[in-house]
């Protein structure tokens, strides 16, 4: 069973990510995808990120009514910081099925900064989606695992989500309803 891996921080988990996931499983060869949800991208800084245990917490609210969507704590039980490759490699050992990593256009652009990107481009298919500012047809990086699919390019970030609840204003129809609702009860990304 091929499974699609998106890996994310999920700070926090938007409608974005759920539209683009449902479109690769309706447009592409997967039978289901899973949520991998990052503690820390070591690329990335680590101030505005909600607690592990929150986000994950958001990710399993927003994909409960998806059968085909299942969430994915491996990376917190893994070394950190957590790298792709050893996931990938540590995920195909324990369930033994084709894995395929999702990532944005803005990922694929720094694939060359990730630990072991060549045995990582080797061993599985890639799936890159159009992000906003970053152009797929300059993706440094040219390797027959890797595929550029047409899925729809959604201008929503979770970076605008946190600004946006930082100052009050009303993000109910960016975030599934019951994930909307408890980031609102737990006044999250309010400072």
């Amino acid at each position: 069973m091929k499974t699609g891996l998106f890996f994310g921080s999920f700070n926090p988990i938007h409608n974005g990510h759920l539209i683009l996931a449902k479109f690769i499983l309706n447009e592409y060869d997967l039978k289901e995808i899973w949520f991998v949800v990052s503690p820390q991208n070591p690329l990335k800084e680590k101030k505005s990120l909600l607690e592990e245990h929150h986000r994950l917490q958001l990710v399993r609210i927003a994909v409960e009514d998806e059968p085909q969507f299942k969430v994915s704590d491996i990376e917190f039980k893994l070394k950190q910081p957590s790298y792709t490759i050893d996931t990938l490699v540590h995920l195909t050992e324990k369930y033994k099925r084709p894995f395929v990593l999702i990532m944005g256009s803005d990922s694929a652009h720094s694939l060359p900064k990730w630990k072991n990107y060549n045995a990582l481009l080797d061993g599985y298919e890639v799936y890159v989606y159009p992000r906003p500012g970053a152009p797929t047809e300059t993706i440094p990086l040219k390797h027959k695992n890797i595929r550029i699919i047409n899925a729809p390019q959604i201008e929503l970030s979770a970076t605008y989500i946190r600004k946006s609840l930082k100052s009050k204003k009303d993000v109910r129809f960016l975030l599934t309803e019951k994930v909307y609702q408890y980031v609102y009860e737990m006044h999250f990304y309010e400072k």
